[in-house]
């Protein structure tokens, strides 16, 4: 964590659509807390693609990496690569690919649920991923607690 002045403006949001399919209500109560939806990059995590099924957000799955744990899509490396403000880290299982993205996001405070290693994230919130409006208020109130925003 570099600049503790500089409010949260930008956005990145990782989630796991093999749990959580509510991806557009937890952007929603992003957006309702005070973020421009146009700040908010959304990377999805699939265990199943379905080939003819069309996605609102980028969507990957494991087949998208070697197994030295590289990818060529170029939409994932540019989302590791963004320096966001704030990376929420929607996923409460641990799966490989999830934290391997976590670790080399280059986000300037990353954000996820108290079940996933605690050296990833800066603050972790204790509830699980169906409550999207639990988890958006707890981070929200800590934000402002840090002045984040």
């Amino acid at each position: 964590m570099e600049d503790h002045k500089n409010p949260i403006k930008t956005v990145g949001l990782l989630v796991d659509e093999s749990y959580f399919l509510n991806t557009n209500p937890l952007i929603k109560e992003i957006v309702s807390n005070g973020i421009a939806e146009t700040d908010i990059k959304v990377i999805v995590y699939r265990d199943v693609l379905k080939k003819n099924e069309s996605y609102s957000y980028t969507v990957f799955g494991l087949k998208d990496f070697n197994f030295k744990g590289v990818t060529e899509l170029q939409s994932i490396n540019e989302f590791i690569s963004d320096e966001f403000d704030l990376l929420i880290n929607y996923y409460d299982v641990e799966k490989p690919v999830l934290l391997l993205l976590t670790s080399k996001s280059k986000a300037k405070f990353k954000v996820g649920f108290s079940s996933i290693d605690k050296r990833l994230n800066h603050l972790t919130i204790s509830c699980n991923t169906g409550n999207h409006k639990v988890f958006t208020h707890e981070l929200f109130r800590y934000l402002k607690i840090l002045n984040k925003i």
